[in-house]
């Protein structure tokens, strides 16, 4: 059993856009889905806030994380992290802003005396993350129920019960944005032939993207435009 008063918070991080960097967000959106709890546990949907997540952290005392993760490992694997070494991985391998952020939000609780006594990861090795507007690839996919799995045994060794919902909530019943919802987007995202699904410096190395001939120019216009 837990003492009184134990909090959890059960968190997905992740960046939708960039196909399978989405899992963490997907796996907490399916987990609100079917289950509930108590009041002192929440499921959140952390997005790539970053070191905005540090008072939620602060205020856990159970933190079970999900995310997209370079294991090193064939994509698709699943695995689970537990204790110090969570912020082993999650700054090891960068592939994602998001990433680094984290990290920084457990240094800065640990920093101010209120680290969470139980963490866990649970993390999947992506297929694909140069997919800007893509979703999550299959194989990756395919890991959220067992991913859920590992988190509902973990949440039963601390004594936190997850209730299975009689009926599975709706879709517009999410943690999440409406218009980010799992059906909307990939219903209502383009194809690639008409729209451009790469980003960074593959845009400006692309034939799809041209800056302004005089950038100085283009500034200057920008600001008087703003100006007046």
């Amino acid at each position: 059993m837990r003492s009184r008063g134990t909090t959890v918070l059960i968190l997905g991080i992740g960046n939708l856009l960039w196909a399978d960097e989405g899992f963490g967000v997907r796996a907490v959106e399916e987990l609100h889905r079917a289950y509930e709890f108590d009041d002192d546990v929440r499921v959140m949907d952390g997005g790539t806030q970053g070191i905005y997540l540090v008072q939620h952290v602060r205020e856990a005392d159970i933190l079970i994380v999900f995310d997209a993760v370079d294991y090193g490992l064939p994509p698709g694997t699943l695995k689970r992290v537990e204790g110090d070494e969570v912020p082993k991985f999650m700054g090891a391998k960068k592939i994602s802003l998001h990433q680094t952020g984290f990290q920084e939000v457990l240094a800065m609780a640990e920093m101010m005396g209120d680290y969470p006594k139980h963490l866990l990861l649970i993390g999947v090795q992506p297929v694909e993350l140069e997919d800007y507007g893509g979703s999550l690839r299959p194989e990756v996919r395919a890991q959220i129920t067992p991913s859920i799995e590992m988190a509902l045994e973990f949440l039963a060794e601390h004594g936190v019960e997850a209730r299975p919902r009689t009926e599975p909530l709706g879709e517009d019943d999410t943690i999440a944005s409406l218009e980010m919802t799992l059906g909307r987007y990939e219903a209502g995202r383009p194809d690639e032939r008409n729209a451009f699904r790469h980003g960074d410096a593959r845009v400006l190395a692309s034939e799809e993207w041209r800056g302004p001939e005089d950038f100085e120019a283009e500034i200057e216009r920008l600001v008087k435009t703003r100006a007046t």
